[in-house]
C-alpha cells in the first residue's frame, strides 16, 4: 500500500503502526508507568478503532471488540497477570465465535490439522509452566489458533497472525521456566504479538469487503 493512500485512508492503521512499533523500543524505558502502560495499550486499541469506525457491519464490530479485549489484557497484565489473562480469554472467546461463524470446508487432513493445534497449545503451556492455569487460559488459545485455521478468512494473514499471537504467549509461558534466563522472548514477545493481532485485524477487515459486506474504507 502507497504511503499517501496509507496516510489518507487508512490514518487508524498508521496511528496503530506507529504506536505499536514504538512501544518495542520504549518498554522497560525510563517512561513513568502509567504513561508506558497506555502507550502498550495504544497499538492495538487503534487496530479495535480501525475496525469499528470505518466498517459498520457486525463481523466487523466482533472483530473490534476482540482487539479492544486484547488492548485492556494488554494493560492490565502490568498490574495483574489474573486480570490481563482473563481480557484476552474473553477475546479468545469471542473471537472463536467470529472464526466459526465463518467456517469453511475443511478435509480429514485439515481437520486433523486443527485438532492437533488445538490440544497442543495447551499441553505445551502446562509442560511450560508446570501451571494448570496457564493450561487452562491456554485451551482458549488453542482454540482461537485451530478456528482461525478452521475459518475462510485468509490463511495468510488470520490464521498467520493468530499463530503468531500462540507463539508469543508461549514464549511468556517459556519466560516463567526454561527461558527465564534467556533474552529470546524479551526481544519476540511483543513484536509476534502486535503484528499477529494486526495481521488478523487487517485479514478480517480485507475478507469482509471482499465477500461484499461493505464498501468503505
Amino acid at each position: 500500500m502507497p504511503q499517501r493512500a496509507l496516510i489518507e485512508q487508512r490514518p487508524w492503521l498508521l496511528a496503530s503502526l506507529i504506536a505499536g512499533i514504538s512501544y518495542w523500543f520504549v518498554a522497560g524505558s525510563w517512561i513513568p508507568g502509567l504513561y508506558l502502560i497506555l502507550w502498550k495499550g495504544a497499538g492495538v486499541s487503534l487496530l479495535a478503532a480501525y475496525a469499528w469506525r470505518h466498517h459498520p457491519v457486525a463481523d466487523a464490530h466482533r472483530i473490534a471488540l476482540v482487539m479492544a479485549l486484547g488492548a485492556l489484557g494488554d494493560m492490565v497484565l502490568e498490574v495483574s497477570f489474573t486480570g490481563g489473562a482473563l481480557a484476552f480469554l474473553l477475546g479468545h472467546m469471542a473471537a472463536i465465535t467470529l472464526y466459526l461463524k465463518h467456517r469453511r470446508s475443511m478435509g480429514q487432513g485439515e481437520k486433523a490439522v486443527a485438532a492437533v493445534v488445538l490440544l497442543a497449545i495447551p499441553v505445551a503451556s502446562l509442560a511450560l509452566t508446570g501451571r494448570p492455569e496457564v493450561a487452562f487460559y491456554a485451551l482458549g488459545l488453542g482454540g482461537m489458533t485451530a478456528a482461525a485455521f478452521a475459518s475462510d478468512f485468509p490463511r495468510q494473514r488470520v490464521a498467520l497472525g493468530a499463530a503468531m499471537f500462540a507463539l508469543s504467549d508461549l514464549l511468556i509461558f517459556a519466560r516463567m521456566g526454561p527461558m527465564a534466563e534467556s533474552a529470546v522472548p524479551h526481544l519476540l514477545v511483543w513484536p509476534l504479538y502486535y503484528f499477529g493481532q494486526f495481521l488478523i485485524t487487517v485479514g478480517v477487515i480485507g475478507a469482509l469487503r471482499a465477500k461484499g459486506e461493505f464498501t468503505a474504507l
